[in-house]
């Protein structure tokens, strides 16, 4: 009895663990960079709107990314895709005597106070999906591989063995975990993760609405946490927008199973009627909110990004951009020395250089999340004070502003 012989191992300069979003551009970026790269993912894209499991939230990609895009040569694939964003208006409402919603105050933010340029472009996230998984395979250097993941890694001082579930083996000198929040690479590689939770749920959706949104985000405080409407083309001639609404765990829950016409009275009753009569133009997902944060971001020719690295609840545009400034801060480590990818020295600095942003933004996020789902009493007092002194006080405003757009130096 004869035995196949075992193929021999296939080498590369980097191995992207996930095929999400923040996967694809991590293997665009090195690719694009003259890295002989492989991505790998065990699940394909879902890339059409109506399919199951199709990912109904939206990303506003705000200028750093746009920048990355620029860079690597894909921005003008995707921006005949985008929506700009020229402002944010933020709204604080409270419910009144009579039941109904009342503005306390109200705030715009425009971007062309930091630039000559909107704040960001926003996307369906299955639409930059299916955009980016036209584009990779016109990226030099750049392979995919759906239909196998990461099945055991094994890392030495000079390059890391990988063993995909297909039983093949790639020789790496860098592995990029771009595996969600319950990354295999992240567990093979011995690191830890903590993770506050808070009992709360976004619904993500897309809604028809009366008036036009003119290219301002709006995010509505009350109960629950923020409703955001983020701008995106009209559909069949109707103003829409991407919604994610947070809520306590039980009542997202009764309204992700609320029958049509009672939840677009809720959304529209829950937008405080900025935008005239709100209908629901989609199916909607729920989506657990947390705080997860890794407890290194590097071991062994590996690097952690994106949620492999850190979860943010969905709270001004700052999950996927935080995860991109991962992408472009390992990038340029990696172009600084091309021959020392993966390195101690090289990951070492990685982390550190990502370690402040990512707790800073961590820990503002979630003290943010706990003072905007709670609107009365001190805590809606100072939730209102704090949007009126960080609009009102031109230093803070434009500090703020610089600070939300890109990473913290």
């Amino acid at each position: 009895m004869t035995t196949a012989a075992r193929p021999p191992f296939e080498t590369v300069d980097v191995l992207v663990s996930g095929g999400g979003i923040a996967g694809m551009i991590t293997a665009a970026a090195f690719g694009a960079s003259g890295f002989k790269t492989v991505m790998v993912d065990p699940t394909p894209p879902v890339t059409v709107g109506d399919d199951a499991g199709s990912d109904l939230r939206s990303t506003a990609f705000l200028r750093p990314a746009r920048d990355l895009f620029q860079r690597i040569g894909i921005w003008e694939a995707l921006a005949p895709h985008a929506t700009p964003l020229d402002a944010l208006r933020v709204v604080d409402t409270v419910t009144g005597e009579t039941g109904a919603p009342e503005i306390r105050s109200e705030r715009q933010f425009e971007g062309a106070e930091t630039a000559d340029e909107p704040f960001g472009w926003n996307f369906l996230n299955w639409v930059i999906r299916r955009e980016l998984f036209a584009i990779l395979p016109s990226i030099p250097n750049c392979e995919m591989r759906y239909g196998t993941g990461v099945k055991s890694l094994l890392t030495r001082t000079g390059e890391a063995i990988v063993t995909l579930t297909d039983k093949s083996q790639i020789r790496a000198k860098l592995v990029i975990a771009a595996d969600g929040r319950n990354s295999p690479v992240r567990e093979a590689a011995g690191i830890g993760v903590t993770t506050t939770r808070y009992g709360q749920k976004s619904l993500a959706f897309t809604a028809f609405h009366e008036a036009p949104h003119h290219n301002v985000s709006t995010e509505i405080y009350r109960e629950g946490g923020p409703f955001t409407m983020v701008p995106l083309a009209d559909i069949d001639g109707r103003h829409a927008s991407a919604v994610v609404w947070m809520n306590r765990g039980p009542r997202a829950q009764e309204l992700l199973t609320m029958e049509p016409e009672a939840f677009n009275a809720a959304m529209t009753d829950r937008s405080a009627g900025l935008y005239g009569a709100l209908e629901l133009a989609s199916h909607r997902a729920a989506f657990p909110i947390i705080t997860q944060l890794a407890d290194r971001l590097s071991a062994e020719r590996v690097a952690l990004v994106a949620e492999a690295a850190h979860v943010l609840p969905p709270i001004g545009a700052q999950g996927l951009n935080t995860s991109l400034n991962d992408v472009a801060q390992l990038l340029d480590l990696a172009l600084e020395n091309p021959a020392s990818i993966g390195e101690p020295a090289m990951l070492e600095t990685y982390a550190r250089a990502r370690h402040r942003d990512i707790s800073t933004r961590a820990f503002v996020v979630d003290k943010f999340n706990r003072v905007v789902r709670n609107p009365d009493g001190m805590l809606g007092q100072i939730r209102q004070m704090g949007l009126k002194a960080v609009h009102d006080v031109t230093p803070l405003r434009r500090g703020v502003m610089r600070a939300g757009l890109g990473p913290l130096t």
